[in-house]
C-alpha cells in the first residue's frame, strides 16, 4: 500500500518565510507518524518519518521541502543544524 501524499502549503507561502538571502528557518520533528510541512507559530515545521541516524532525517527534510517547493533537492542546502531540531536551509 502506497503512503499518502502529504498536503503542503503553497510554495509561495513557504518561500515568503525565507529571508532576503533565501535562508529558511525550519523546526524538524524526526520519527513522526506522518510526513508534513506546516506553518506554525514559530515558523515552518517539518515532520519526517526518518529517524535521526546517520543524516537520514536531514536528507528526508530536504527531500520533503524540495517536494513542497517544487524544486530539485539539489537546489536546497543545509546551512546549520545538522544535529539539531532547528535547522537553517538555503534555497538557491
Amino acid at each position: 500500500m502506497a503512503k499518502p501524499r502529504p498536503d503542503f502549503p503553497p510554495a509561495e507561502v513557504i518561500r515568503a518565510q525565507a529571508d532576503a538571502e533565501g535562508r529558511l528557518a525550519v523546526r524538524v520533528t524526526p520519527g513522526a507518524r506522518t510526513e508534513s510541512v506546516e506553518l506554525g507559530d514559530g515558523g515552518l515545521q517539518v515532520k519526517v518519518r526518518a529517524k535521526p541516524q546517520d543524516g537520514a532525517a536531514n536528507e528526508a527534510v530536504l527531500a520533503l521541502l524540495a517536494d513542497a517547493l517544487g524544486v530539485a533537492t539539489s537546489r536546497l542546502r543545509l546551512l546549520r543544524g545538522a544535529t539539531s531540531r532547528n535547522k537553517l536551509v538555503q534555497i538557491s
